[in-house]
């Protein structure tokens, strides 16, 4: 009865545990979430990198185009009131010389095209001041040679004024073109930096915003990592107790069977010995019987054969 019991106790402990099945699935599946986060955080980690390089890039490119836009912005401080400055001469020049029109009339339109003979008129300037001082003249001659002669003079010396006038004019106008094409090229450079810079520091921001969600991301990656490696450990634990009781199972079991293995081989040499016993009596009763036949043989005088 004893024996039917230890069977019947072993055979239950040597049952598959019914959580091992389900503990070994989870595993499987907390270990593929494992593989996972971690296969996700080094993808999120080399775009990190890739997004830090890009940032400083950019953060280098920034800087050279600030630095040139404030070059540009001390070339404009510098040259800027130098050409608002010669657009008020040109601009007084011109008022000068339109003044110096009005004043002249019709006369300025016919000195203008008599500009290119300034030396005729000083010739003919000279030679009437010659006359007037070497020849003979009547009052009339030399009062209409002297009105002669203040008449060349007073040309010759608007053409001379309005020469100056429109040298000075182009000298200005040359000066203020060449220093309008600076002030229009540093103020294209200016708007050109200022764009550049414009879209690098939006650029920039964007990339900053990618980086910070790409933390965030990988912040939660990494807390799934090590739920999955605490999950991971609480199963270990589950596997390794369920492991200790099927070896203390199989340890009673390797137990129960030397003892009936035991009992087996003393219960064999029991019967062994008695049936050793058996034969050695029955050898005994037969030996006797033969003792007592052949001694009554003897008695009664038979030969033994």
């Amino acid at each position: 009865m004893s024996s039917t019991n230890n069977n019947i106790s072993v055979e239950k402990g040597g049952e598959s545990d019914p959580n091992l099945k389900t503990l070994q699935e989870f595993k499987k599946i907390v270990l593929e979430e494992q593989k996972s986060a971690e296969k996700k955080i080094e993808e999120i980690n080399t775009q990190l990198e890739s997004v830090k390089k890009q940032i400083d890039e950019e953060r280098i490119q920034l800087d050279d185009v600030r630095s040139k836009l404030k070059q540009v912005n001390e070339e404009k401080d510098a040259d800027y009131p130098k050409f608002v400055e010669l657009r008020t001469n040109l601009m007084d020049a011109k008022t000068q010389m339109k003044s110096l029109d009005d004043k002249l009339g019709s006369a300025a339109a016919r000195s203008r095209k008599d500009r290119h003979d300034m030396q005729n008129l000083a010739k003919i300037l000279e030679q009437i001041e010659r006359d007037i001082q070497t020849k003979k003249l009547s009052k009339d001659e030399e009062r209409k040679l002297v009105a002669r002669s203040k008449e060349i003079a007073t040309k010759l010396h608007t053409l001379k004024v309005m020469h100056k006038k429109e040298d000075q004019y182009r000298e200005i106008s040359s000066q203020y073109d060449d220093l309008k094409n600076r002030v229009h090229k540093i103020f294209r450079l200016k708007e050109e930096y200022g764009s550049k810079i414009g879209k690098l520091k939006e650029s920039i921001e964007g990339l900053v915003n990618m980086r910070e969600s790409l933390y965030e991301e990988r912040r939660k990656e990494i807390h799934i990592a090590r739920e999955s490696t605490a999950k991971l450990e609480m199963i270990e634990t589950q596997l390794n107790a369920i492991a200790f009781k099927k070896s203390r199972v199989q340890a009673a079991e390797s137990r129960h069977k030397k003892i009936r293995e035991s009992d087996d081989r003393r219960i064999a040499r029991q019967e062994a010995m008695q049936e050793r016993v058996k034969r050695d009596k029955e050898y005994q009763d037969r030996w006797n019987s033969l003792k007592e036949a052949a001694l009554k043989k003897m008695s009664s005088g038979e030969k033994l054969t």
